[in-house]
Parts: structure tokens; C-alpha cells; sequence
């Protein structure tokens, strides 16, 4: 092993590195019914290939090449291919929008386009009038990748020293990678990461705090390769060797974990709390019996682990626990394919402390951490044998952290981004003296555990002069098995609110709903806007009184991408969702009798 904090290196000597090593099944992905072993050399040597074919097109060191499509191995070895080839790799949502993407194309001056399917590059081609040449991984026809890699394997043929020279002269601070921000506000920002940046964070991250992965674990990818996240825990994985099994699509999960049976995998918070809705919603429309037992376990495991966490454990409470864990929680692991799992990672949103003592009860530990796109992106992680639930966990080796005056996170380190690419004005306004500031709130207690409060320009005021943070809120109110999405709100406002999308399937198993309503007529209806008032009022109840929620206003539709209200990271675009539910926030408040006897 290389001295990682005193050695830099680029992405594609790492990549060399550890594929060079022989293993044969370093990947495995479904195709069709059944799974496919890709070995190291099998993956080096696509990768190679595809450099070769992207010079060939005549594209220079330097040149972006950008990156749509679902997570595969075509996605990583083309990743891994963009960087051989000494150009930039500009990855994107298949998700995003087609402004936005078009906007990226323009932003990035993107030479080169490799898209995942045929009808992504129609959906492309019907959007944005001029695209650059496109490359498509499933396509039998002249631009298939198939056909890419053959032309590169011809070039490689030719001169065998391909494709080093287009890579031994890159240095570790050049830039590799250009991700743009996903944005809740106007037009994303490329953030600018280098070779140096992605190396290090993912050296520092494994060996700081991953350190128990082994080539003997295997390992789910799950979350889109689009995301720093992902990609960087890509990186981690190829270091660590654990077997590495990719999930296409998120509505593929359970069949996958069921194949798989992972050790470990990243996860956000949203899949946590949609499985646990899964698991209380299957039991609550099974009835009888089954619909009282199951939540009552997923209680009393929540319950037995704050306790064994947090202080109180009792023999009775250790006694039902038993129980529970004999005739329910033990069973749920084995259905979902989580029989084997060690821990969870989880980022990207806020964690509530109670879904995760429901799966640490379940006997799979979460470890919270915390980062940006901005820094490559891990800044501060849980580690399995010291884990602080509720707290982002301690930076890794080589990160530094402070906090501003104004309560501010500030980061420092190898692993913060180049800039913002052809923004200096916006580059400045988050970069000064290597200092990165990232917008969120936080402190750190005196073991060095960081927990974050909100993001700064997210917290609000009410016209009572509190301050709430909002994602705070919306992590308890995300609790409910009866809740799909949450939106606080309340700038300004007498007290706050929150925008609730039911998950109409468990709802309509808890009580007498009309067949035949469609879900706008449904959320017009007065015991269900009753039962999502009690719900709030419930789930915020150990909340501070000015945080607490009495009253919804329930949207008959998730949020989503496609509508512009999410970004492709599944953040909800707060001015977005406020100027198109304005009214509806409106008339809550017009309609509460309280305010109305004041005016």
C-alpha cells in the first residue's frame, strides 16, 4: 500500500493501480434474469480501449466528455476510459431536466456525449436542438460503444504504449472531474474537482474510517454514479476489493439485495424511510394480527436501542426485544436480503435519530457522515466502533474543520474543489484562505463530532422572531409510515407549516377511502386532511414549541424531478414548491381562526 497521505497520485495511475491486480469478479451486474461477473482485467481493459477510441475522435487532454445514463458497468468503465484518455469527465443525472442539461452541454463546452440508451438520446435530441457526438452504451447500430471500444482496441493494436502517453503527463491538482451542482436555485454550478481531490478523499475516507471493508465483503451501489458520492465511494470500493455489485434502478433494490446480500452499501436518508414505511405498510394491509405485531417490533426495537444507546435498558424491555427479534425483525432482514449487512453509511440529508435506532435495532448500525460536492464529498464520518448517532461523525485524516462565528461550518484540506468552473466572482465568494465555506450550520462538541443544523440560508424566521430550521422538522415529520415527502415552511408567517405528500397506499390500508377518487379529490377531503393534521401534530410533538406542526396542508402529488420541485440529488427546491404552492399556503393561513380573530 502506497503512504496515501504523503503520495499523490492521479485517477488514472489509481485506476491502473488496483485493476492490474487480478480478481475475477471485481463487479457483477444483472443483465436480463442473470448476473454477470466482470473481472478487474476484463474492466482495465475496456477502459483502456474506450481512452483510445475518445483520442481517436480527435478529442485533446482536456477536452469534457459527458457521462448520462443509469448506473452500470458501461457507466464505470467509461467514466474510467474519459479519465485514461487525459480528458474531463462531466457526469449527469438521466434524470435532469432538459434545460438543465442542455445548459451543462453549453456550460462545460462538452466535445463528446455518451448517453446509456437510444431513447435517452431521443429525449436529448427533441430537447436541445444541437448536440455534440453521441456514443450510446445499448445500441447495436454504428454509434454503440461496442463499436467505440473495437475502434479503440484497433488503435491500441497499433501503438501497444496506448493509452499511458495520454495520461503520464497530467498532474494530481489538474482537474478530473466536473460535476455540477444539482441546485435548489437557478442554474447549477460545475464544480471544479481534481485527480488530487477524488484520490485523496476516497484514500482518506477508506482507511480513516472504511477500514473494516475486506475483499471478502460484497458490497451494493445503489445511489446514481452521477452523484460525488457514489462516485467517490466507487474509488473506495476499488481500493478496499470487496466484490461489487451494481443496482440499475432504485425500483430494482430488493431483488438485487436478495442476489447480493451485501456487507455494506451507501444509502439516504429517503430509502431508509420509505423501507420502513414498506415494511409497517405490507403489515398493515396483511391485517389481523400480522398489522399489529410488526409495528409493535420496529417500536420495540427503536425502543430497546435508544436504550442500549442513549441509557434505560431494563430486563423487560431486553425481554421484548427477544421477542421481537425472534418472531419479526430477524424475518424482515432475511426477506430483504439484509441478513448479512454490517452497516449502513448514509448522507446527502438529515437523519433522524429514531429511524436510526429502528435499524440499529434491526442489527444494522447507520453510520451518518457529511460532505459536499464542493468537497469531493466526505468531510466528516461515523465509524463502526465509534458511532455518535445524531452527530455527522469526526472529519477524516487529513480534514480540517471550524466553525464561524455566525455558527458556519468551514473546511479545509485536499479534498476541497478547484472552483467553480468559469465563476471566479462565485468561486471567491465560498473560497478564502483555502477555507471553504459550505453554507451549513453546525457545531462540534468536545470529542470532535459534528452535527449539523441546517443549511444557512434555509433557516427562517417566524413573525414571532424564532428561528426554525426546516429539515430538522421535515426529518420528523418523514418518520410517519403515512408520509412520502415533507415541506416546512413559514418566513415570516405567525407560526410554521409543512407541505405533506401522503403515501396513499399505506393511508388508504389505515382508513375508508373511496376507490374510484383520484388523489386530488382525495386531499381535498376533510378526514384526510384531519388525519394529516394529527399526524404533524404527532410526529413533532418532541419538538420545541415554536417547531411543532398542527396543522398541513396535504399535496395530492410527490414532489419530483420531472415537475422541477426536486433536484436530481432528490433535494426539494424550496422557492420552487413556495411560488407554485403559494396560494395553498395562503389560504392556511387565512383559514385559521386564530389569525382570523386577531385581524
Amino acid at each position: 500500500m502506497i503512504d496515501w497521505m504523503s503520495e499523490r497520485e492521479t485517477l488514472p495511475e489509481l485506476i491502473t493501480r488496483v485493476l492490474s491486480e487480478p480478481r475475477d469478479r471485481a463487479l457483477a451486474e444483472r443483465r436480463g434474469d442473470s448476473w454477470t461477473d466482470i473481472s478487474s482485467t476484463e474492466l482495465l481493459e475496456r477502459a483502456k480501449n474506450i481512452a483510445c477510441a475518445i483520442r481517436a475522435a480527435g478529442l485533446q487532454g482536456g477536452d469534457r466528455v459527458a457521462l448520462i445514463g443509469h448506473n452500470s458497468v458501461d457507466w464505470i468503465a467509461t467514466s474510467f476510459g474519459i479519465l485514461m484518455s487525459g480528458c474531463i469527465v462531466v457526469p449527469i443525472y438521466p434524470t435532469q431536466a432538459g434545460d438543465i442539461t442542455a445548459y451543462i452541454l453549453k456550460h462545460s463546452e462538452a466535445k463528446l456525449l455518451i448517453v446509456d440508451t437510444e431513447t435517452t438520446l431521443r429525449t436529448l435530441s427533441a430537447a436541445i436542438p444541437v448536440l455534440p457526438r453521441a456514443i450510446v452504451f445499448e445500441s447495436k447500430g454504428p454509434f454503440a460503444l461496442a463499436a467505440f471500444e473495437s475502434e479503440g482496441a484497433r488503435a491500441r493494436a497499433a501503438d501497444p504504449s496506448l493509452p499511458t502517453p495520454y495520461y503520464a503527463s497530467l498532474a494530481p491538482d489538474d482537474l478530473a472531474i466536473l460535476i455540477y451542482t444539482s441546485g435548489t436555485t437557478g442554474n447549477p454550478k460545475g464544480v471544479m474537482l481534481s485527480h488530487d481531490n477524488i484520490a485523496f478523499d476516497a484514500k482518506s475516507s477508506l482507511y480513516g474510517a472504511f477500514a473494516v471493508l475486506t475483499p471478502q465483503d460484497r458490497v451494493l451501489s445503489v445511489l446514481p454514479f452521477s452523484h460525488i458520492y457514489e462516485q467517490t465511494m466507487m474509488f473506495i470500493y476499488f481500493l478496499a476489493k470487496p466484490t461489487y455489485f451494481i443496482c440499475h434502478d432504485a425500483n430494482e433494490l430488493i431483488p438485487d439485495l436478495l442476489y447480493a446480500r451485501p456487507n455494506y452499501m451507501t444509502c439516504v436518508p429517503r430509502i431508509f424511510d420509505r423501507v420502513l414505511a414498506g415494511i409497517n405498510g405490507n403489515a398493515l394491509r396483511a391485517g389481523g394480527f400480522q398489522a399489529r405485531l410488526v409495528p409493535w417490533a420496529l417500536r420495540t426495537a427503536r425502543h430497546w436501542a435508544r436504550a442500549k444507546t442513549f441509557g434505560g435498558a431494563n430486563p423487560l424491555l431486553s425481554t421484548q426485544y427477544a421477542i421481537a427479534k425472534r418472531l419479526v425483525l430477524d424475518k424482515v432482514r432475511a426477506r430483504l436480503g439484509l441478513d448479512a449487512m454490517k452497516f449502513f453509511s448514509s448522507g446527502s440529508a438529515a437523519l433522524h435519530v429514531d429511524v436510526a435506532m429502528t435499524y440499529l435495532g434491526l442489527g444494522m448500525p447507520i453510520m451518518q457522515g457529511y460532505g459536499l460536492t464542493e468537497t469531493s464529498p466526505v468531510v466528516t464520518v461515523n465509524y463502526p466502533e465509534k458511532n455518535k448517532y445524531g452527530s455527522v461523525g469526526a472529519v477524516i485524516p487529513g480534514v480540517e474543520v471550524s466553525i464561524a462565528s455566525d455558527g458556519e461550518i468551514l473546511t479545509r484540506g485536499r479534498h476541497v474543489m478547484l472552483g467553480y468552473y468559469r465563476e471566479p466572482e462565485a468561486t471567491q465568494a465560498v473560497l478564502s484562505g483555502g477555507w471553504f465555506h459550505t453554507g451549513d450550520i453546525g457545531e462540534v462538541d468536545e470529542n470532535g463530532y459534528l452535527t449539523i443544523t441546517d443549511r444557512k440560508k434555509e433557516v427562517f424566521k417566524t413573525a414571532t422572531g424564532k428561528f426554525v430550521a426546516p429539515a430538522r422538522v421535515e426529518s420528523a415529520i418523514k418518520r410517519s409510515m403515512f408520509v412520502a415527502q415533507a415541506m416546512v415552511f413559514g418566513d415570516g408567517r405567525p407560526y410554521p407549516g409543512a407541505l405533506v405528500c401522503p403515501n396513499w397506499e399505506n393511508l388508504r390500508a389505515e382508513i375508508a377511502l373511496p376507490a374510484d377518487a383520484t388523489v386530488d379529490e382525495l386531499a381535498k377531503r376533510e378526514d384526510v386532511q384531519a388525519f394529516y393534521a394529527a399526524e404533524v401534530r404527532k410526529r413533532t410533538a418532541d419538538l420545541g414549541s415554536f417547531e411543532q406542526i398542527r396543522r398541513a396542508v396535504v399535496i395530492p402529488r410527490e414532489f419530483s424531478i420531472e415537475s422541477g420541485e426536486l433536484s436530481p440529488s432528490m433535494k426539494v427546491k424550496r422557492r420552487v414548491v413556495e411560488s407554485r404552492y403559494a396560494g395553498a399556503i395562503d389560504e392556511f393561513y387565512r383559514s385559521d381562526p386564530k389569525i382570523q380573530s386577531v385581524a
